[in-house]
């Protein structure tokens, strides 16, 4: 990966100000924003959370007593760079809600059940080709308030750690067909349609272990133009 970020990748990212999607208008720059150079902070730097990385941290599903309750499913896929290239040792992080829709947070008070067996978090680390692999339960839609009756589609949200601690990028990871697309401020505050198509997943028959859980993959692109939108951009 070049040292030079390709300023075409912005044009993949949600937009600072996305008016429907309510909480924006109040944290959106009224600037444009200066593009800062690149400095040896910005391109070294300690390396966060990769050596805490334990056996099973990856199994949303093992982490307790008893195994939670929705659908099993594996999300896997690679962490590329902007020329398709696997990128290794990188951190990846997810977090999600329950079947039910619920995370477990304590100003969710969204009125559906807790999950005493799943957490909803889980980490790993890319391999020397880049890969990623989880266990999870699929997470359930949930109302957020933004507007009368809005419902955020079922999603993950996947956050990748480079070799620094500058080098963080969130995204959130969509399935195929969800009905409440064209109702979400957030999937539409990406205003490209092939760059939204990039935050669904894709349903992998080939790696769903049968009788056990279905697979989705979801390839992470770091910039580019083929580029993952993120959110933090």
């Amino acid at each position: 990966m070049t040292f030079i970020y390709p300023t075409d990748s912005n044009k993949a990212h949600p937009l600072p100000l996305s008016p429907d999607y309510k909480s924006s208008i109040k944290r959106a720059p009224n600037k444009p924003l200066i593009p800062m150079r690149h400095t040896l902070s910005e391109l070294t730097g300690p390396v966060y959370g990769h050596e805490t990385v334990r056996e099973g941290d990856a199994d949303l599903t093992t982490q307790h007593t008893g195994e939670p309750i929705g659908e099993r499913i594996i999300v896997h896929g690679h962490v590329r760079d902007e020329n398709g290239r696997g990128v290794p040792n990188s951190l990846v992080e997810i977090w999600q809600a329950n079947s039910c829709g619920r995370y477990v947070h304590v100003r969710d008070q969204h009125p559906a059940p807790l999950d005493p067996n799943f957490t909803g978090a889980g980490r790993t680390v890319s391999d020397a080709a880049g890969y990623y692999r989880f266990v999870t339960i699929k997470p359930g839609a949930y109302p957020w308030g933004n507007h009368h009756n809005a419902w955020r589609p079922a999603h993950i949200h996947l956050s990748v750690f480079g070799h620094s601690f500058v080098t963080r990028l969130v995204t959130q990871m969509y399935f195929p067909n969800d009905p409440l697309f064209p109702f979400d401020p957030i999937f539409n505050s990406v205003p490209d349609e092939k760059a939204r198509a990039r935050m669904v997943s894709s349903f992998d028959l080939e790696n769903t272990q049968p009788e056990w859980a279905l697979c989705y993959r979801f390839d992470v692109v770091l910039r580019g133009k083929n580029a993952t939108p993120m959110e933090n951009h």
